[in-house]
């Protein structure tokens, strides 16, 4: 499955992580070797949800990061419909420009968690809020490195994994070796997709260089983030060792059903499917995020 994709190992990018411990998001700046562009991918903007308080300064560190290096930003890129985090890609571009992109069927999340809060028609349900809808296969460049997104839904239906060179960005679709795979229980997910999604990914080299959305520490282990196409199919809790579908749905489906809801999937839905706005303010200039009960 991986020939299908530009897969080009000699390209070797330097990839900088941002660990964010309130939400357990690794953010990373992926610079083109070639040259002083680079991507951002999956940011977090900071909520004090309690307080209803925005802040910045996850985001602030990036964006430090990328001046002080010098670098020239040229994409922000979503991974998915993030449920547990709020993407700061707004308000990074607002800084440094860059095109924010997401997986084309963003349109279906939009449509789905429309309807769950309520939206009104002038939230717009085709995706036009990003700069760019990706679809399987598409390429797209960061200075003079080939980009390519690859569909990985399961997780949710927009989920899209992003490779870099030799460097691959998987998303919730794949955690660390340890950490197995994400859930499978949102509106739209489904553990035999994922199963599948999964496999596209183990089909790259094997010394790929995976690059995880979260990690959790399982067993009281230090946080990490990286690892490897051939060390995830050996050694995957979830899929690796050659596990079957119909084993993997059956323990992803029973262990879904006993995951409580992520603490900021309320706020983090109508943020993310808005590609980080906040909703619109009323007449006085006041901002609200909605709060459904018993819709999720």
């Amino acid at each position: 499955m991986a020939s299908n994709y530009p897969v080009d190992m000699s390209v070797n990018p330097e990839v900088k992580a941002f660990f964010d411990p309130e939400t357990w998001t690794i953010s990373y700046v992926v610079k083109d070797p070639a040259s002083n562009a680079c991507a951002v991918v999956d940011s977090v903007m900071d909520i004090d949800y309690a307080a209803g308080r925005i802040s910045y300064k996850s985001a602030d560190e990036i964006i430090a990061y990328i001046e002080e290096q010098g670098l020239k930003l040229e994409w922000l890129i979503e991974t998915h419909v993030h449920a547990d985090h709020l993407s700061a890609a707004p308000y990074i571009q607002d800084k440094l420009g860059g095109k924010i992109g997401i997986g084309e069927n963003i349109t279906v999340v939009q449509d789905v968690f429309g309807k769950v809060f309520n939206e009104g028609t002038e939230f717009q349900r085709d995706g036009s809020q990003f700069d760019r809808l990706f679809k399987d296969g598409d390429t797209y460049q960061v200075g003079e490195m080939t980009c390519f997104a690859m569909h990985t839904p399961g997780h949710t239906p927009a989920c899209m994994t992003h490779t870099m060179g030799n460097a691959t960005f998987t998303g919730d679709t794949l955690f660390m070796p340890d950490g197995g795979s994400a859930r499978a229980d949102f509106p739209g997910g489904d553990a035999g997709i994922l199963f599948d999604s999964i496999q596209k990914l183990l089909a790259l080299p094997d010394d790929m260089r995976l690059f995880m959305c979260h990690d959790y520490g399982p067993n009281g282990r230090d946080i990490a983030w990286e690892t490897t196409v051939g060390d995830e199919k050996a050694h995957n809790i979830h899929v690796g060792g050659g596990k079957t579908k119909a084993d993997f749905v059956k323990f992803r489906e029973e262990r879904d059903a006993q995951l409580a809801m992520p603490r900021l999937i309320i706020p983090s839905l109508q943020v993310n499917m808005r590609a980080g706005e906040l909703p619109p303010a009323d007449k006085d200039g006041k901002t609200f995020l909605k709060v459904p009960v018993n819709g999720l």
